[in-house]
């Protein structure tokens, strides 16, 4: 025991003794710059320094000159490449994101250059918004998926602005493409924003991408009604709308033989933007010139059959 404290006491001495000369080392160089310091005067000073401050007023000066003539150069070069892509008879949308684009590019190279000018060092700022970018990349992985169905839309067009599209559940007029999320309008003036992943990804239904829309119209008749009669009366009503293309022939058939009706079918083909409202108005006309003709338009039957004691019986309902 005794032996170990002998050794504690001389680690101690020997630990109070380099801290003590490591001070002294510390203050005999303290002492020397002050000495240093003191022995230069005022004018002394002023020339040594003076260059290096007139050096960094004169790269700030530059730097601001810089940037208002880059600030420039980015806004005429935007102007100019919107006004060409006007036309060309590119989408509003398109020529929105590019311009977007450009002018954050643009003002990146302007960004790096005057942080070169002043002497910061540029390539270590690259390796952290690099490595910065990496990380935010991984956090937003769905938003960046959205982010390249926008580009793919922006690109391929499957719709433009204007378009009435169908995609799964949702339906509605484009009202705006935007990079992450794109915009319907209900006709019931719904608001609904769909995922551009979403509908990069899936399929939809343009239903205003041709300008001309094929009507449909599928109607049931009695068998026991006037089937010519019927015909010609559905002939008649298509033939004679308002909305109906004279170049395109209408069509009349037997589609269906039913379990109780002869469906018979009706094709025109009208201007898309009249396609509803002539589907209303000849479901219309051709209720009443059924109504007119005496051509029935039946209800569904059913043939009940029962057996009471052996005897079969029929009743209709």
């Amino acid at each position: 025991m005794e032996i170990l404290r002998n050794l504690c006491l001389q680690a101690a001495v020997e630990s109070e003794t380099t801290e003590g000369e490591t001070m002294g080392l510390l203050m005999e160089e303290l002492a020397e710059g002050a000495k240093k310091w003191q022995g230069i005067s005022l004018g002394e000073m002023l020339e040594g320094y003076t260059p290096i401050l007139v050096d960094g007023i004169l790269r700030l000066v530059l730097a601001f000159i810089l940037f208002w003539i880059g600030r420039r150069i980015i806004v005429w070069a935007v102007r100019l490449c919107d006004k060409a892509m006007e036309r060309h008879g590119a989408e509003v949308t398109v020529r929105r994101f590019l311009r977007n684009v450009l002018t954050a590019v643009g003002y990146i190279i302007l960004l790096m250059i005057l942080l070169q000018l002043v002497g910061i060092a540029v390539t270590s700022l690259a390796a952290a918004f690099a490595s910065a970018g990496v990380a935010i990349g991984l956090a937003l992985q769905g938003s960046l998926a959205n982010f390249a169905g926008g580009l793919l839309i922006l690109l391929m067009k499957p719709f433009v602005i204007g378009d009435y599209i169908i995609q799964g559940e949702c339906e509605g007029t484009v009202r705006e493409i935007g990079l992450v999320y794109t915009r319907l309008q209900t006709p019931d003036n719904r608001r609904v924003m769909i995922p551009n992943g979403k509908l990069a990804d899936s399929s939809l239904i343009n239903v205003t991408a041709n300008p001309t829309r094929r009507l449909d119209i599928t109607v049931g008749i009695g068998y026991d009604s006037d089937l010519r009669l019927a015909k010609e009366i559905l002939r008649r009503l298509g033939e004679q709308d308002p909305a109906r293309i004279r170049e395109q022939e209408v069509q009349v058939f037997v589609s269906e033989l039913a379990d109780s009706a002869v469906n018979l079918g009706l094709r025109l083909w009208v201007a898309t933007d009249d396609y509803w409202t002539a589907k209303w108005r000849l479901t219309e006309e051709l209720k009443m010139a059924f109504d007119e003709a005496g051509v029935e338009i039946p209800f569904r039957q059913v043939d009940v059959h029962m057996k009471t004691n052996g005897a079969e019986s029929c009743e209709i309902s």
